[in-house]
């Protein structure tokens, strides 16, 4: 694996689904740890904060920390940190994320009376009922930003596929006459902060993920090579209506390591 140096990896859909580990990929996880390659899990997960996830990956037996983990929530944070200081938001979100979004101010449920200057958009679930997408859509209204932390249109889940906050957002846009700033994937600055963690470029990275737009072609379009795996939210009609061909298909994350032996060979 001399050629490849960090490995970015998606956890739904590729790791685990229902956050059960999928056949195989504990132990090569586990192998790729012992080839001595960094390892980043990039997660548009927006429903458990950083240690929640690595808790729950290491009781599976995945070999991980909190540190490994970069979640868009996280993310997020930082942009809005960065780019709105000391601005109150709004987020429309399903999960208790408080511990990554760090300092920023989040208006309470109950200020109904509050006017934020962004509106934070994360994952999907009950809370985004009428009421809060046209409240939502009232403060676009009046003049808030809108940041997102994904666009994703659907996961799965052990029932089968979900769908998430990107079918949501694009109405929101839509309606309000305006564009989210995304944050997480399919963001490159998400794939940049991912890579600058681990120390390491572009040409020396991997990027796994059952998402062939937001995990594997633009990480590809940002000079990492991309790795589809045929699980997850994978399906064979979105693969070949994509905009690009993947560098690498296999069938589960399992066949990882036997992949990276290969493909250093090559070299």
């Amino acid at each position: 694996m001399d050629s490849v140096r960090a490995v970015l990896i998606d956890i739904d859909g590729v790791l685990t689904v229902s956050w059960e580990p999928l056949p195989g990929a504990v132990e090569a996880l586990r192998e790729i740890r012992e080839a001595g390659l960094a390892v980043a899990l990039v997660t548009n997960t927006t429903s458990r904060t950083r240690a929640s996830l690595a808790g729950t990956l290491a009781e599976a037996g995945f070999p991980v920390t909190a540190q490994d983990i970069l979640t868009a929530p996280a993310v997020t944070a930082a942009y809005v940190a960065e780019h709105f200081p000391g601005a109150r938001c709004a987020l429309l979100n399903s999960g208790d994320i408080g511990e990554d979004l760090g300092d920023v101010d989040v208006i309470g449920a109950g200020d109904t009376g509050a006017v934020p200057d962004v509106v934070i958009v994360g994952g999907a679930g009950p809370e985004f009922d009428y009421a809060a997408l046209n409240r939502a859509f009232g403060h676009l209204q009046r003049g808030a930003r809108l940041v997102a932390m994904h666009r994703n249109l659907y996961w799965r889940t052990s029932d089968g596929l979900q769908l998430d906050a990107g079918a949501f957002l694009a109405g929101l846009e839509k309606a309000a006459r305006t564009e989210a700033v995304v944050t997480g994937k399919p963001s490159r600055a998400f794939f940049a902060s991912a890579l600058a963690r681990l120390g390491a470029g572009a040409d020396e990275a991997v990027m796994v993920g059952d998402d062939i737009e937001s995990d594997v072609l633009v990480a590809q379009a940002a000079g990492v090579t991309g790795v589809l795996v045929r699980t997850g939210k994978y399906l064979p009609q979105t693969h070949r209506d994509a905009s690009g061909t993947p560098d690498h298909v296999i069938a589960s994350f399992a066949e990882l390591p036997a992949l990276l032996r290969a493909w250093s060979a090559e070299q």
